[in-house]
This record gives C-alpha cells, sequence and structure tokens, in this order.
C-alpha cells in the first residue's frame, strides 16, 4: 500500500481528521474484509471497522516501525478488536467464549516476522489439510474448539489435538523464516 503511514500517524496525532480519512481510503477495505471474515456479520463488521479506526485515532502512536509493517500492525488490531467483539456477542448470546486457546497460549512477546498475505497462505498450504481448515475456521471466522468439532462432526479432543499439531508447524515454519 502506497501511503506514507507514519507521516499520517503523525498528522492524526495532530488531530488532523483528513489524515485519518486517507488512511481509511487506504485500509478501510482490508481491515472490513477482515472483520467481515471472524464476525460472519456486515453490521458488526462495520462497527468493528469504525471501532479500529478509531483505536488508530485515539492512540496513533501506538504503531512501532521497527517492529513490523504498519499493514500487519493495524489488521492485527482490527482482528483483535473483531474477536472481542464476537466474545462480547457470545457472551450475550451465551455462547461458549474459549476462543483461541492455543494461539494465545502460544504466543510470545517477539513479533512476528512481516509475511505477505502470499507467503502466510503458502505457509498455511504447508499444513495438511485438516490442520489448516481447522486453524482457518478459527482464525477468519472466531470458531471456538466447541464449534469446530460440531460443525466437522470431530471429537473435541481431536479437534484440540489437530490444531495444536498445526500451530507447532506454523510456529517452526516462522522461526525458520525469521
Amino acid at each position: 500500500m502506497g501511503v506514507d503511514a507514519a507521516g499520517l500517524l503523525r498528522r492524526i496525532a495532530k488531530r488532523d481528521d483528513a489524515a485519518l480519512a486517507v488512511l481509511y481510503a487506504e485500509f478501510g477495505a482490508p481491515v472490513y474484509s477482515l472483520a467481515r471474515r471472524v464476525l460472519q456479520h456486515d453490521v458488526l463488521a462495520q462497527e468493528v471497522t469504525q471501532d479500529t479506526f478509531l483505536k488508530v485515532w485515539n492512540n496513533p502512536l501506538a504503531w512501532e516501525a521497527s517492529k513490523g509493517q504498519f499493514s500487519s500492525w493495524l489488521l492485527t488490531l482490527a482482528r483483535n478488536t473483531a474477536v472481542d467483539r464476537l466474545r462480547r456477542e457470545m457472551r450475550r448470546t451465551g455462547k461458549d467464549v474459549a476462543l483461541f486457546d492455543e494461539i494465545e497460549s502460544g504466543a510470545d512477546d517477539d513479533p512476528p516476522p512481516d509475511l505477505t498475505p502470499e507467503e502466510m497462505q503458502a505457509m498455511l498450504h504447508v499444513l495438511p489439510p485438516e490442520q489448516r481448515q481447522l486453524i482457518e475456521l478459527a482464525f477468519y471466522r472466531g470458531m471456538t474448539h466447541s464449534e469446530l468439532a460440531a460443525v466437522l462432526g470431530l471429537p473435541l479432543g481431536t479437534v484440540k489435538t489437530r490444531m495444536r499439531l498445526g500451530l507447532q508447524k506454523l510456529r517452526n515454519l516462522l522461526s525458520d523464516a525469521s
């Protein structure tokens, strides 16, 4: 994407709403697309997109260029905002809210290497199809282990094992790439 994100963020820090509009014009569609995949709901995805850019407006200096590309940071912020919204919706409706247990428990303080979407897809396609499917459904649709087991007709233990093995393989691939 061809904008100077650091310059726009400095302008946003000075409350330049035109800079936010440029940032939204450049990144609004991918943020909305990611939120829509996680939430599977147009209105909620629109709200999450607004919330994501509101977070940028309220804390424009949160992104650190030394830790990765702006687009990666923004999409991570959008994903986290969408997952938080999904959890609130699940609590409100009484559904299971134990999302991404292995993904979150495996997180560390080091930022992931900057990968293009194509590189990430290539890594996912190295995984066996049954592991890739679970990880994609958990990440893009925000499905819990229980929901994955129900939708796919698998025992819960099988879902957890495949998810853990797939995430371990991805971690190994990521550490080999860095």
